[in-house]
C-alpha cells in the first residue's frame, strides 16, 4: 500500500471527508520529490481541477500538520515546505551562500535531543528541521 493510503486511512478513521480536492492535495504531497510548498501543490491541483482554491490547500496542510501526518520546514527560500511523515525523518544543512541543501540523518541530532532532555527537562521535537550556515565549498 502506498504511504498516501496511510494518510487517507487516518483521515477517514477520524471522520474527515475525502473530497476530490483533498485527495489531489494528498497525491501531490506523496508523489512529490522531496519537499513541496503550498504553492507547488496548488499549481499541480489547479492544473487538474481549476475550481480549487489555495485556501483549501492551506487548510488541508494545517489539518495534516495538526494530525502529525506531514512536517513543515523552512528551507530558507521564503516558502514553507511539506514532507509526509511516512517518508521518514531527516534534517537539512542549508548553505546561505550558494543555496545547496544537504540531507542530514536524524541520528546526527539525537545527542542534542538527549542533552536537552537531561539538562533542561525539555522534550525537543527534532523530526524535521533546517540548519543554516556555509557549505564546504563556500567556506574555502
Amino acid at each position: 500500500m502506498k504511504k498516501s493510503g496511510e494518510i487517507i486511512n487516518k483521515l477517514s478513521e477520524q471522520g474527515y471527508r475525502l473530497t476530490p480536492q483533498r485527495m489531489m492535495i494528498l497525491s501531490a504531497i506523496e508523489d512529490g520529490e522531496g519537499h513541496i510548498s503550498a504553492e507547488e501543490i496548488y499549481a499541480q491541483v489547479a492544473a487538474k481541477y481549476s475550481r480549487v482554491n489555495i485556501s483549501t490547500v492551506y487548510r488541508t496542510l494545517e489539518l495534516l500538520k495538526r494530525l502529525g501526518l506531514v512536517t513543515e520546514t523552512d528551507l530558507g527560500d521564503g516558502r514553507l515546505r511539506y514532507h509526509p511523515v511516512g517518508k521518514g525523518h531527516h534534517h537539512h544543512l542549508v548553505c546561505t551562500e550558494c543555496g545547496a541543501i544537504v540531507d542530514l540523518g536524524e541520528s546526527v541530532l539525537s545527542p542534542v535531543k538527549d542533552v536537552l532532555l537531561r539538562e533542561y527537562g525539555f522534550i525537543a521535537d527534532l523530526r524535521h528541521l533546517a540548519i543554516f550556515g556555509r557549505c564546504a565549498n563556500c567556506s574555502k
